[in-house]
């Protein structure tokens, strides 16, 4: 019986020290950033396209009706003339 109780005491110890092992794992910490880099060089210009053609010539469109002939009248001609300007005064 001493045997036993000394057997269950030591299998019940080692699994409760086995279950409460925590395992720590160092995390690296980064070190201080490097000089920036220098600026790259602007890309070449790519070229210009084509010019298109000029477009054909509208057609010409169809010609108007001619009008009435206006009318005579047996009246008197009146002719109104301005009169004349008159001279500047200095």
């Amino acid at each position: 019986m001493n045997r036993y109780l000394l057997i269950a005491s030591l299998v019940a110890a080692t699994s409760l020290v086995a279950c409460e092992r925590t395992t720590v794992v160092p995390m690296p910490t980064p070190g201080p950033a490097g000089a920036t880099g220098a600026t790259g060089e602007s890309g070449a210009t790519g070229s210009t396209g084509s010019t298109g053609s000029t477009g054909g010539t509208g057609s010409t469109g169809a010609t108007g009706a001619t009008g009435d002939q206006g009318a005579t009248s047996g009246g008197t001609t009146v002719i109104v003339v301005p009169p004349a300007a008159s001279a500047p005064t200095n």
